[in-house]
């Protein structure tokens, strides 16, 4: 377990704290529920913390001891007039997936230079940071709770593989369906996918793979409990997104021993390292799909997946996140 940095310095700890994260269409949008564990995790160090969900209602901001920002793109405009408002107050950025992937713009390198700090959410996003602006990046990785127990799973009648994502192109969203189909006749498997609608076309898109194939279910938005829930009833969780920034649902799985299979990018393997074995290629469906089948018939194999997981699981722990936090928090203190 990793220990809280010591209380001599909480001191220096902000007294208060204003994060500024960009609306959503859905309620738990991944900057959203990085906000609240961040804000929580401030709170317990005795910061006084308010979040602003939405950019234009942020815009004039209120002066802070600390601004914290969680997209470098969609919250650009908060930054300069922050800045030129409150010069001397710090600004710690925290660098999304499409802030960096696949590569960062002129929008995003404006906002890393102009902030004093920099939060990756997992290690080979440093790659992606131009070599001058380093120097500023602590790197968070995001965590989840441990459950209250670690009862085995129970044998089914089916072999359950989650995928917890709303849907939008970048993810990819429905090559776990479309591999279903791909796995042998006797194979159990069926789909069972969490996430709200983002980009409308996937909205027909659901409604056709409900009503054509047997192994696929839409089960919509769903709160953080239900997500909790459905990942530990499921034998694998499937993350098949082109790019990804550093997502928390690979700590939440990895936490309810439910072994994760992905498509081999940075911000899974950054998370998760470069010899895990549950990688396959981006698009790849056939791959998912023999992927998914080796999962349900070879025992050994799985196993395999399972003790990589819970050889991880003290990297996703909330206190290694909180510590990294307020390390990143105590870098900035002039």
């Amino acid at each position: 377990m990793v220990a809280l940095i010591a209380p001599v310095f909480l001191p220096m700890i902000p007294s208060n704290v204003l994060i500024v994260t960009p609306g959503s269409a859905v309620r738990s949008s991944g900057n959203r529920c990085t906000a609240s564990q961040w804000a929580g995790i401030l709170r317990r160090m005795g910061s006084a913390v308010r979040i602003c969900y939405d950019v234009p209602e942020c815009l004039p901001v209120a002066q802070s001891d600390l601004l914290i920002v969680m997209h470098a793109v969609k919250c650009a405009p908060v930054i300069p007039m922050y800045r030129r408002t409150f010069p001397r107050v710090p600004i710690l950025l925290a660098l999304t997936g499409t802030d960096i992937y696949p590569d960062p713009g002129a929008e995003a390198l404006a906002s890393m230079r102009e902030a004093d700090g920099l939060v990756a959410l997992q290690e080979k996003a440093l790659e992606k940071i131009p070599p001058d602006l380093r120097h500023k990046v602590s790197v968070v990785m995001q965590s989840a709770s441990p459950p209250a127990s670690r009862a085995k799973k129970p044998a089914a009648a089916t072999f359950d593989v989650c995928v917890v994502g709303h849907l939008r192109e970048v993810k990819d969203p429905m090559l776990t369906p479309r591999a279903s189909r791909l796995v042998p006749a006797k194979s159990r498997l069926r789909v069972r996918h969490a996430g709200g609608i983002l980009e409308a076309r996937f909205g027909a898109e659901v409604a056709n793979e409900q009503s054509t194939n047997p192994r696929y279910e839409w089960l919509g938005e769903l709160s953080p409990s239900e997500v909790a829930d459905l990942l530990a009833s499921s034998q694998v969780m499937a993350i098949t997104s082109r790019s990804e920034g550093g997502a928390r649902v690979v700590s939440e799985a990895v936490m309810a021993d439910t072994p994760v299979i992905s498509t081999r990018v940075d911000g899974v393997v950054g998370l998760l390292g470069e010899d895990y074995p549950g990688f396959f290629p981006v698009g790849e469906e056939e791959a998912l799909a023999a992927l998914l089948w080796r999962c349900e018939s070879d025992l050994g194999f799985f196993d395999k997946l399972v003790q990589a997981a819970r050889a991880m699981q003290a990297r996703f722990h909330p206190e290694a996140e909180a510590d990294a936090l307020v390390r990143a928090v105590l870098k900035l203190a002039r």
